[in-house]
């Protein structure tokens, strides 16, 4: 795990093929169950296209998509500090996911950067700042893994 200031990553192993793993963080029906309110998340699943992410009380979020290469790699911008706004290279983190075969398995990489390079407005702070992000990803990865794994069970 490397840290920075301006970088999270989290790396996991999941019992479940990459196939299995990259659905779950691309498509409409998984990514409001792992990370959202349980309702299926609009997802434009192409460079340019906008994934919107519900986080219940800390607001709505319209990532940018900026890299689909599957089943391999997938990365947005997400605007955490600006709920309601559309994330572009000026308010934005990058947050990327990198999916390895490992075995029977996946191993996943989540790294998140970009903290250095926004303002984060103080009324949005405590849950926009790599402080709250590094906590955040440390439960959604696990989240996302028990997720991944019972739906093959």
């Amino acid at each position: 795990m490397s840290e920075t200031a301006d970088r999270i990553e989290r790396e996991i192993s999941i019992a479940a093929p990459v196939e299995r793993v990259w659905a779950v963080i691309t498509e409409p029906e998984h990514v409001g169950r792992w990370f959202g309110q349980g309702e299926p998340t609009p997802v434009d699943l192409r460079p340019g296209g906008i994934m919107h992410l519900d986080h219940g009380e800390f607001g709505q979020f319209p990532t940018t998509i900026v890299t689909v290469d599957p089943p391999r790699h997938f990365s947005y911008r997400w605007a955490s500090a600006y709920p309601g706004k559309v994330a572009d290279e000026g308010n934005s983190t990058l947050v990327e996911f990198t999916l390895t075969p490992e075995g029977e398995g996946t191993r996943l990489r989540v790294v998140e950067t970009g903290f250095a390079d926004i303002v984060i407005p103080e009324e949005t702070r405590k849950n926009a700042s790599k402080e709250s992000h590094t906590e955040g990803w440390t439960e959604m990865v696990d989240k996302l893994r028990q997720y991944v794994e019972q739906l093959g069970a």
